[in-house]
């Protein structure tokens, strides 16, 4: 059976990096929609530095009065608390980062989730904005490889619950991602076809679990 799914998800990234021109694969990733005022900004959990730093500049700019963020999991680290260990997770460390950058803590809104992929995000987010139908348009922000596919699950999520929902694509700007010359990097070869195989995956499987 797994055999099976990465034979269909490798024929995938092969026919998605035949139509992107291959070289402009990591261009297609970077998905950058104009900067609108919105309701909210949504920062996924994942690489700290790169979004806390965007989402510090996008509020700075007024672009909106709210930040939300889903609790990430962080694995057994509950059992440690139990323990007497005391660690704080990757979503506190963004918050305080956010407002050691100038992000009042009151616009900073975290939710409980223990979240462990962009999938479970888009839901968690989606639960909370069921009953508030003053909040239409939301900036997203992540790395900037990992910007399509992020936007392709919350516009699914938002579109199976029948919500209208404007998402405005946001990729940080301080990710280091080369998108012209990914191919140069090892580390950028690896983020392409990682995501190219994540989207094939979200398109064939995922997707049906929104």
């Amino acid at each position: 059976m797994k055999s099976k799914v990465y034979l269909i998800s490798a024929f995938f990234i092969i026919l998605i990096l035949y139509f992107t021109a291959g070289w402009n694969a990591g261009q297609w990733l970077v998905k950058e929609d104009s900067q609108l005022e919105a309701d909210i900004i949504i920062i996924l959990m994942g690489n700290i530095a790169d979004r806390v730093l965007q989402v510090a500049d996008l509020y700075k700019q007024g672009l909106a009065g709210k930040v939300i963020m889903v609790e990430e999991s962080m694995g057994p680290y509950h059992k440690l608390k139990k323990r007497g260990v005391n660690i704080v997770n990757n979503s506190s460390q963004s918050q305080n980062a956010l407002v050691n950058l100038g992000v009042p803590g009151d616009s900073i809104i975290i939710l409980p989730g223990d979240a462990t992929s962009t999938q479970m995000e888009a839901v968690i987010l989606r639960n909370y904005l069921k009953n508030k139908p003053d909040i239409d348009t939301l900036l997203l922000v992540s790395s900037a490889s990992h910007m399509r596919r992020a936007s392709m699950i919350f516009k699914a999520a938002f579109r199976k619950a029948e919500m209208p929902m404007h998402v405005v694509s946001c990729p940080s700007k301080y990710s280091g991602f080369n998108a012209d010359k990914w191919w140069r990097s090892k580390e950028d070869v690896q983020k392409v076809f990682m995501e190219y195989l994540k989207i094939a995956n979200f398109l064939v499987f995922e997707r049906r679990g929104l």
